[in-house]
């Protein structure tokens, strides 16, 4: 049951004559009204479900409140709807509007009736953390894994190539955590988890420490994928792409043995320099001329000494005020190196903005618990937030004004909704703002029927 503390009101500046006070007591209002949209999409592809499923629960269900699928809906709803903390569960568990989310099961048991009630509140903080701190390795993969099926799922007609964007970035600790080691590059003590896209797909995201190589279980993730994928696709082209720090002879070995194309970055050396040395002295000898930044491509074939043949190599070379600036990629593609490092190499940027909305707005690196497994899941619950998010984003937003809009951009402009909940025996109805400025979207997206 909740209760207030303290009702006394709260007073602002005057506005003209009148005196300004607020106080916290219009009833059941609830500030996220459009997470009614996600409840929408995850029936779609039934996210929570199948995690419950890949979740072993070891209570005993006679004695048990919160169903774990309601625990799980509760907290990634709750991320979604931009609540990063356990603690803000102690209030978030009385809002009408995420009991309804959740679909939690009512206490009688009833089919087809959802629980709203005020007086049955959803899980405290505590109970959430307990959930995230016996969530296994097993269940952690199956979930990964689940990533991959929802990837396959959304299309309906077999892609005719998929590339696999591989990248790592770190996600500083917060204490005295287990995985905790200082990072050289990064200069704090940090993780280094490791996340797949596919486009704006996410299909897996991957806690590691930070004392490992960068390119740490990067061959064994993309042989998984891979296989899947043949597997739902016999016939489709994979690429991998990724920066420097996933150039491994051991990746490139696999890649030629089972058909999987790459184009990867690949980090200056002497040799490399000595071999782009005309296309350089051209370079720095046009800028002299014109005064004018210049672009060279070309391309060779070279060998690491651990490499077992020789690989196309792109060069691509840069001559500016600044000086020289080299950069190198290695490739079996077909095409033009300057086709082939513009339009293919280096929109593995876009992952970059995909990783951006991770962390900074569904708060990957929330990693604060002691147990790095425990960690590793919240990494994935709010992985589950940006699928449901970017499944909206790819179905229903498809061709409106929010097509393209990063994930805190939707998330204030349609899930950031007042709401006031209503219920009866018969009905739950939602008073939605009246000053909510898309209505009309917001109808349109209700009433989609693909959704």
């Amino acid at each position: 049951m909740r209760t207030d503390c303290n009702t006394s009101p709260i007073v602002f500046a005057p506005a003209g004559r009148r005196t300004v006070t607020a106080s916290f007591d219009a009833g059941r209002i609830s500030s996220d009204g459009g997470v009614l949209l996600l409840r929408k999409v995850e029936r779609r592809i039934n996210l929570f479900d199948r995690v419950d499923q890949a979740i072993r629960d070891p209570r005993n269900p006679i004695l048990v409140e919160h169903q774990q699928r309601t625990l799980i809906a509760q907290r990634v709803l709750a991320i979604a709807c931009g609540w990063e903390d356990l603690n803000d569960h102690a209030a978030l568990r009385n809002d009408l509007i995420l009991q309804l989310a959740t679909d939690r099961k009512p206490a009688s048991q009833k089919k087809g009736r959802m629980d709203v009630d005020p007086d049955r509140p959803l899980a405290s903080a505590s109970t959430l953390c307990r959930l995230e701190n016996r969530v296994d390795r097993g269940a952690c993969v199956a979930i990964n894994r689940l990533l991959v099926e929802l990837f396959v799922e959304s299309h309906k007609v077999p892609p005719k190539e998929v590339v696999l964007d591989f990248d790592a970035t770190d996600d500083p600790v917060h204490g005295k955590q287990e995985g905790r080691f200082f990072h050289g590059y990064y200069d704090h003590y940090c993780f280094l988890p490791l996340y797949v896209f596919a486009g704006e797909q996410l299909l897996c995201a991957y806690l590691r420490p930070s004392n490992i190589d960068e390119s740490k279980h990067a061959w064994a993730i993309l042989a998984l994928i891979t296989k899947r994928l043949r597997q739902a696709w016999p016939d489709v082209k994979i690429v991998f792409r990724g920066d420097s720090g996933f150039c491994r002879r051991r990746m490139l070995r696999w890649c030629d043995r089972h058909g999987v194309d790459y184009i990867v970055g690949l980090a200056k050396n002497p040799r490399l320099i000595r071999m782009s040395e005309s296309l350089m002295e051209k370079a720095k000898q046009q800028f002299e001329q014109s005064q004018q930044k210049q672009r060279l491509f070309g391309e060779f074939l070279y060998a690491a000494g651990t490499w077992d043949h020789e690989r196309r190599v792109i060069a691509r070379i840069e001559h500016m005020d600044k000086g020289e600036n080299p950069r190198f990629v290695v490739t079996s593609l077909a095409g033009e190196p300057q086709q082939l490092y513009d339009q293919v190499y280096c929109q593995r940027g876009e992952m970059e903005n995909r990783i951006k909305e991770q962390q900074l707005g569904l708060f990957a690196d929330r990693t604060s618990c002691q147990d790095f497994m425990a960690n590793q899941f919240r990494l994935l619950q709010s992985s589950m937030a940006y699928v449901l998010i970017e499944t909206l984003r790819r179905t229903l937003l498809a061709g409106t004004e929010l097509a393209r809009a990063q994930v805190s951009t939707i998330r204030l402009k349609l899930l950031k909704i007042g709401a006031l909940v209503q219920t009866s025996v018969r009905r739950i109805v939602v008073h939605l703002s009246e000053a909510f400025p898309l209505p009309t979207l917001f109808r349109t997206l209700a009433a989609d029927p693909t959704g």
